[in-house]
């Protein structure tokens, strides 16, 4: 009863293309393949350009102090 079957479904896709034709859903079908190609192309962009700089260690009085900051805590 929660869900359902296969024969539901092809009855749901029926209707639909009744109602809106098959040239129409491939218009919409090309363009949310489109959407999506553009979206994984911005992301890929984004994540090449914004890669964090590497900072070379500072050296203070001849000791190296190399730290990474985890977490802020209030003190």
């Amino acid at each position: 009863m929660g869900s359902f079957s296969i024969w539901h479904w092809l009855i749901v896709l029926v209707i639909v293309m009744l109602i809106f034709g098959t040239k129409k859903l491939r218009n919409v079908g090309q363009d949310l393949g489109g959407a999506v190609k553009g979206f994984k192309d911005g992301m890929k962009d984004a994540s090449a350009t914004d890669k964090p700089e590497e900072v070379p260690p500072t050296q203070v009085g001849g000791q190296m102090i190399d730290v990474e900051v985890k977490e802020k805590t209030k003190s």
